[in-house]
């Protein structure tokens, strides 16, 4: 909620700045409702970080929220009736538009000006109604009292609220042999000689509670240690009372403790604890700053072991932990698990004894697969299920409805995972939140997720050196930390490259974007409401029928099958759209020549992500000029796609894709797009560009892209006269070539780029058969991937070239016959990957003697596809 109204306070702001012009006929109204909306901001913020949801303040801030929509809907309409009004005069009276006076033009928008000031003073008029309901219903007294989830103050006693205890009982666990034995061999350690931290890691429910308990009761665990305390921490906690707990597992408590303050209680413990080897496990850990309190009383004995429970990988970073990343159930042991809560048959019973009847297997195994491993899950389901009547009608019911976690009060499943929602930073609620738009189990590509979150205004810059596509991928981080994301790949540098989010936490991100108005569903849980500002609609078969109600809506995603009738008429109501990625599909069997877009896509001024796959010979409309705010263009598919010269009118464009068989509309005018205001060189705000099949983009222009940062270019038969020194850009850091066929070594002008640090040449991008990397040459290049070259024979590396080389991927350069001397000038080199090589190179990395050499092994890794050598050789491990 908070986060709601201070995307758009910063909104508000800018365009008071940027739009000066515009508004200055209602600046005041603007700057009332600004400040009004800064107090409510705050206000939001601590209300947010509550666990209080009563009705009273939670329609208070749903009516707070539903008037900054209101206010935001209105500026926005303003905006694009003034460009409407602005493209009626170009077309209208532009033979006098030269002569007349700017007195004339500004009388023009002067109903607009006043319709605006009126409908600002009617929201100011409703705004100050609703705050006057805060104190007039007693609002604030709803709210937890202030400070209850923080430690602020360090020697104040907890007394509001109780601990939340874990769930899963010792009596439940089932599985977790091998990782129990795994986190005992961390703490049991011999030979260190200072004090260690393990942490384990993973996102709520899963167990990891369970495990820290199985792993403390161990009899070796027992016997290693001299003396151990187990403490819950939790959200509400202080250093005091973390030190009582302490003290109580591993001293006598006595009256004399119980009035210490913290520095002396500490004191004791550490003079109790000091020269003996003991185990401290802290679990539910929130904030290092529980860490930071406590090791000053845990003295560095020798072989002593702190174990962290966190649900917050950067906790366990910052106490410079070993890690052990919990991982979900298996099938089997989910299956186990959930008979044993769902049929209770007294602790002394075991797993074989324990049946479930087999008209209720089918649908049990298919319940339980939906909690994907989760402990928590499965003893939450299996929990409900033991209540109710053993039919399979009664738990078919169970199985379709995905509200039935949400009832069962702050111990179910949801509930708890919610503490981790509710946990996170006002800027991060709306980025976890939009993760649940991408379809269920779905691999979401963090690029596009980060660029989405831009656009939608979640994510802002820190200042003019940083850009907001940074702070994204922070933000991004920081949620995979939380265990709210799950990494699915990296990229080359250690960035994420794709995640995914458990299907739970899904549920929990629709739960709450329903409940705040964030965003619908279609075809999942939900059907469509009345007017939804953001609307999701995966394989929807009728979206267009209610399009025309949507006057809201400010981002569609969808995929759907045309033709659908009136689908772009009745787009045409929702002119305040921010993001549109769509997805047409069409019968393969379906002959359809050409598809044309609407030219009323023009009409989307406030658009800023637009993401378009749709069927072959797809034409892109001349209006596409006309989307002045838009700041990703994604046309990525292997279909012909028709686009206009006008495209290059588009200045404020960060990340542009075009792919397979583009054509640009009058082919003929290549140097009259360059020569003018329309060429590739105005695009200066230009992150990323892919293109394919376009000679033009390398002949001018690009060297004054001075935020390129990212460029793919698939050319086949690029011309080999090129200058490079002309064509990529001194601050470019990833390179894609792709079937270039490049007749001359392009390694002498690529290694002159200053900031370089990933370089791919790829099916046929070089068809020589040297590639030298001169000395001093590719000072940052980290990467170096050479695929699909089969002529070249060679890599040479000159002294001092490539000094940060960290990472080599040689793969299918069937000639290279050489290559083990000069990985030895590589001094950085930490990875080495080949496939699908030459036998005789094989040959030489494994058989070559040498300390040396064997160093490189040890860093190499080798694939040979079946039926040629079988050799998989990583590290110190070869497998045949």
């Amino acid at each position: 909620m908070a986060e709601t109204i201070t995307f758009f306070v910063d909104k508000l702001s800018n365009l008071a700045v940027q739009e000066a012009s515009l508004f200055g006929g209602v600046k005041g109204q603007i700057s009332l409702l600004r400040n009004e909306l800064e107090w409510i901001s705050l206000f939001l913020e601590e209300a947010s970080a509550t666990s209080n949801d009563g009705r009273r303040l939670k329609l208070w801030m749903n009516q707070i929220r539903d008037a900054a929509y209101d206010a935001e809907d209105v500026i926005d309409e303003f905006i694009v009736r003034l460009e409407h009004q602005r493209q009626r005069r170009l077309q209208n009276l532009k033979f006098l538009r030269v002569v007349l006076p700017a007195c004339v033009i500004f009388a023009d928008k002067l109903p607009l000006i006043h319709e605006l000031d009126g409908r600002m003073k009617e929201i100011n008029v409703k705004i100050e109604k609703i705050l006057a309901n805060k104190s007039r219903y007693c609002v604030e007294n709803a709210m937890m009292p202030s400070g209850a989830w923080s430690s602020s103050s360090p020697n104040e006693v907890v007394t509001w609220g109780e601990k939340r205890l874990p769930i899963v009982e010792e009596a439940d666990v089932v599985g977790m042999k091998d990782e129990a034995e795994a986190v005992k061999q961390m703490l049991l350690i011999n030979g260190e000689l200072k004090r260690g931290v393990v942490a384990i890691v993973g996102m709520g429910g899963l167990g990891k509670t369970t495990l820290a308990k199985k792993v403390y009761n161990d009899p070796d665990v027992n016997r290693h240690f001299q003396c151990r305390a187990l403490v819950y921490v939790s959200q509400v906690y202080t250093i005091r009372e973390l030190l009582m707990g302490i003290a109580n597992n591993v001293m006598r408590e006595t009256d004399h403790m119980r009035n210490m303050g913290e520095n002396q209680l500490g004191n004791e413990v550490r003079k109790y604890l000091d020269e003996k080897r003991y185990l401290i496990v802290l679990d539910d850990v929130w904030s290092i700053q529980v860490w930071n309190g406590l090791c000053l009383y845990l003295p560095e004995s020798n072989g002593s072991k702190v174990l962290i429970i966190t649900r917050n990988e950067q906790i366990a970073l910052d106490a410079y932990a070993k890690l052990y990343r919990l991982r979900p159930l298996g099938e089997k042991e989910s299956w186990e698990l959930f008979l044993k809560k769902t049929f209770p048959t007294g602790s002394r019973s075991t797993i074989s004894q324990v049946e479930c009847p087999a008209e209720l297997e089918d649908v049990g195994k298919k319940i339980t697969r939906k909690c994907k491993g989760l402990p928590l899950a499965i003893v939450v389901s299996g929990g409900l299920l033991s209540r109710k009547e053993k039919t399979p009608s009664s738990w078919e019911k169970i199985l379709k409805s995905m509200e039935w976690h949400l009832s069962q009060g702050p111990e179910s499943c949801m509930g708890i995972l919610a503490l981790s929602y509710r946990d996170l930073p006002y800027f991060l609620k709306s980025c976890f939140l939009y993760c649940g738009v991408f379809p269920e189990d779905c691999e979401i590509k963090a690029s596009k997720l980060i660029r989405m979150w831009v656009a939608e205004g979640f994510v802002q810059a820190r200042g003019e050196e940083t850009v907001e596509e940074d702070v994204g991928e922070d933000y991004l981080e920081e949620l995979i930390h939380r265990s709210m994301i799950q990494v699915v790949k990296r990229k080359w540098d250690g960035r994420v490259k794709s995640c995914r989010m458990h299907d739970l936490l899904r549920d929990l991100a629709i739960s709450k974007a329903k409940d705040s108005k964030f965003f619908e569903v279609r075809g999942n849980i939900f059907a469509y409401p009345f007017n939804p500002r953001r609307l999701i609609a995966h394989d929807s078969q009728n979206i267009s029928q209610h399009l025309s109600n949507c006057h809201r809506l400010r981002s569609l995603i969808c995929s759907i099958h045309i033709p659908q009738v009136n689908f772009w008429s009745c787009l045409r109501s929702t002119k305040l759209l921010t993001v549109f990625d769509l997805n047409l599909t069409v019968d393969r069997d379906i002959k359809r020549p050409e598809m044309k877009l609407p030219k009323e896509i023009g009409e989307f001024i406030h658009l800023k992500y637009f993401r378009f796959l749709g069927p072959p010979k797809t034409r892109i409309p001349w209006s596409i000029g006309r989307l002045i705010n838009l700041e990703t263009l994604d046309l990525q598919d292997d279909f012909y796609l028709d686009i206009p010269f006008s495209i290059w009118k588009l200045h404020q464009l960060r990340h542009l894709y075009l792919r397979d068989r583009t054509i640009f509309r009058m082919q003929r005018c290549d140097q009259r797009c360059f020569s003018s205001h329309l060429g590739i060189d105005k695009m200066t705000n230009l992150q990323t560009l892919y293109v394919k099949r376009h000679g033009w983009v390398v002949r001018r222009g690009l060297p004054k892209l001075t935020q390129l940062r990212k460029l793919y270019i698939g050319e086949p038969n690029m011309s080999s006269n090129i200058s490079y020194e002309l064509i990529f850009p001194s601050n470019l850091v990833e390179l894609i070539l792709d079937r270039c066929r490049l007749k001359q070594d392009p390694m002498l002008t690529l290694g002159k780029l200053p900031n370089l640090r990933a370089l791919k040449l790829i099916t046929n991008a070089y068809i020589g058969e040297e590639i030298t990397c001169s000395s001093r040459a590719f000072s940052q290049l980290e990467f170096l991937r050479l695929n699909g070259l089969p002529n070249l024979k060679e890599l040479i590396v000159e002294e001092s070239a490539l000094p940060s080389l960290k990472t080599l991927q040689i793969y299918r350069c069937c000639q290279m016959g050489k290559l083990l001397h000069q990985l030895q000038k590589l001094k950085s080199l930490q990875q080495v990957k080949l496939e699908d090589m030459n036998h005789s190179l094989i040959e030489e990395i494994k058989n070559t003697e040498g300390e040396e050499f064997d160093k490189i092994r040890l860093i190499t890794s080798i694939h040979q596809q079946q039926g040629t050598h079988g050799i998989v050789m990583i590290g110190r491990h070869l497998q045949v």
